[in-house]
């Protein structure tokens, strides 16, 4: 940052390009309307980026690190399904705080081509998903669950943005919140691998095995063994859905 408070050009550059791409509604943005409003000359522009490509790219990877930075600071609670609660919470307020980064990021999808980073986002997720699977409490696979949930996440937290502020009503999120957890997790504590509300017990404990399997890499097993117990087990879990 600059002296006297002024964000550096590069800064502004980065902060301008996310305003005007998130105000675009799908329209072009020029060279000449950046530069303007980020008080800077165009090449200052290609010194920083290259060309306009290199400066939104710029723009969506660092959204990303700052949200999964945020996404990562968020301590355990010794909770797994407590966990979701907090990281689908997190996501919305990343949303509502950073509005115009948000929509950037995960708003302009095209037809049939998945952003890398928004699949970094989900493998983040489904990191998080795979302990709550070893602790009994998905009824369905981490991955599955993961593409559910990020799914909702996003949907809901863009809905709340394109409302106008003092309209928001934040228990839209956590109703999602609360219906999506329901379908992907069980948030029973007696015998999590019995009492899982219709869900087969071979089926959860499968998908717990499954993930523990996945970090452990027991020695008592060879490497063609294990791939194959994972298969099955994967099999097993896939039959939540059937």
């Amino acid at each position: 940052m600059k002296k006297g408070g002024e964000p550096a050009p590069k800064a502004r550059l980065l902060r301008a390009a996310a305003a005007l791409l998130a105000e675009s509604n799908g329209e072009p943005v020029s060279t000449r309307q950046i530069t303007e409003a980020a008080r800077v000359t165009a090449p200052t522009l290609y010194h920083h980026f290259g060309d306009k490509e290199g400066l939104f790219d710029a723009v969506v990877a660092e959204g990303f690190s700052e949200y999964l930075e945020a996404e990562r600071s968020i301590p355990t609670s010794g909770q797994p399904v407590e966990d979701l609660r907090r990281h689908w919470d997190n996501h919305v307020r990343f949303g509502l705080d950073h509005a115009h980064l948000y929509t950037v990021m995960f708003g302009n999808i095209r037809p049939e081509r998945r952003p890398t980073m928004v699949a970094s986002a989900e493998a983040f997720l489904e990191e998080v998903l795979a302990r709550a699977a070893a602790a009994s409490r998905l009824v369905v696979s981490p991955h599955e669950a993961a593409r559910s949930m990020l799914a909702a996440n996003i949907g809901v937290t863009l809905m709340l943005i394109a409302e106008p502020a003092a309209k928001r009503n934040l228990e839209l999120s956590a109703m999602t919140r609360e219906a999506v957890i329901s379908a992907v997790a069980t948030d029973s504590e007696s015998d999590p691998v019995t009492d899982t509300e219709g869900t087969p017990s071979v089926v959860v404990a499968a998908i717990a095995l499954n993930a523990a399997l996945q970090v452990s890499h027991p020695d008592q097993l060879s490497s063609s063994e294990l791939k194959l117990f994972l298969e099955w087990l994967q099999r097993i879990s896939s039959r939540s859905g059937s």
